[in-house]
């Protein structure tokens, strides 16, 4: 269910570093939280499914799901 391979799971850990501030692009969020597309945060890890876990900057915690949903990394 949750298989990713191992060259995209090595793409993305190198994409999103830890500490990578990033930019909310498109998020399915079926809780709708306080999160929106311009949302800033701090990357904290990759998981092992690909999931971009970030720090948002309004306090929120919720993951970027790959395949699902799109961050970017921005230069401040």
């Amino acid at each position: 269910m949750f298989n990713i391979r191992k060259e995209t799971l090595e793409r993305l850990r190198k994409a999103y570093p830890t500490g990578a501030r990033v930019e909310l692009v498109q998020m399915s969020d079926p809780y709708k939280t306080r999160l929106f597309p311009g949302a800033r945060g701090t990357v904290v890890l990759v998981d092992d499914i690909g999931t971009v876990h970030v720090r948002w900057d309004c306090g929120s915690s919720l993951g970027v799901v790959y395949g699902e949903d799109l961050c970017r990394v921005i230069k401040e």
